[in-house]
């Protein structure tokens, strides 16, 4: 399975992007949409809403309702809409059980699989690693497109597609991401004695392994064999353990200052 993400600037773009995916061939059930703002009561109470304090997979969340608010875009009448308040992002409305499976409490997975509401494998292929990628676009106003596909040569074509439609790409937004913190982490790093020129991509894995959503609040101690299966030595050296104590301390201040607004 390949995952599929473009960015957009709004959340009529994106429906437009969602119905080019569909136009390429690929399935409305392996197409969501994440789009920002949206409380309960813009709803009228007609989104499932459920408050999530660990994003991950788990239970599906959506009621069923044709076209939601008219925002459902190319989606098929009777996709699974929820209305999701995310920690340090705010309320998102989730159309797709793939996008709710992403920002959902512990059983998403299963709830869709018993439904048929999913494809065997999908669940697999969910772009869980970038997250934070898509949260920083949601807090920015934006919303995303996600689209889970069979192969490599799909997934080439339906991204060009999405840019073409004026969406930006994944590797895009993650480097924009970065680039906003990069400053303020190099400072700090420099200040500790640390040679942020040689070390800045170590540091930099550290910090976003620490916003994976199974990692979340953990400190690196407690999830040290995870890590070293999915990064080897890496994972106890000093620049990435300083990025991953960053990276929680990051995500620590964004959920504070979430809630405080």
């Amino acid at each position: 399975m390949e995952s599929v993400v473009g960015i957009f600037n709004s959340l009529a773009d994106a429906r437009r992007g969602a119905a080019i995916l569909q136009s390429l061939g690929i399935s409305d059930k392996r197409i969501s949409v994440l789009a920002p703002g949206t409380s309960e009561a813009e709803v009228e109470g007609k989104v499932a809403t459920t408050e999530t304090e660990q994003p991950g997979m788990g239970p599906a969340l959506g009621g069923t309702i044709g076209g939601a608010l008219g925002v459902a875009g190319g989606l098929q009448a009777g996709v699974a809409v929820a209305s999701i308040l995310v920690p340090g992002v705010g309320p998102v409305l989730a159309f797709g059980l793939i996008a709710a499976a992403l920002l959902g409490s512990a059983g998403v997975a299963v709830g869709a699989m018993a439904g048929e509401a999913l494809e065997e494998g999908i669940a697999r292929g969910l772009p869980r690693d970038e997250l934070y990628v898509y949260e920083d676009a949601l807090r920015r106003g934006r919303s995303v497109v996600i689209a889970i596909v069979d192969d490599e040569d799909t997934a080439a074509n339906a991204r060009t597609a999405l840019v073409r439609a004026g969406a930006e790409s994944l590797d895009t937004a993650r480097q924009e991401w970065w680039i906003g913190l990069r400053d303020a982490e190099q400072e700090h790093y420099m200040r500790n004695g640390g040679d942020f020129k040689i070390d800045e991509a170590l540091y930099r894995l550290g910090f976003e392994a620490a916003l994976h959503p199974d990692r979340r609040g953990r400190p690196h101690a407690q999830c040290i064999v995870g890590l070293r299966e999915k990064y080897g030595a890496d994972a106890d050296r000093s620049a990435f353990c300083q990025g991953y104590e960053r990276g929680l301390r990051y995500h620590g201040q964004i959920t504070v200052a979430r809630k405080a607004a």
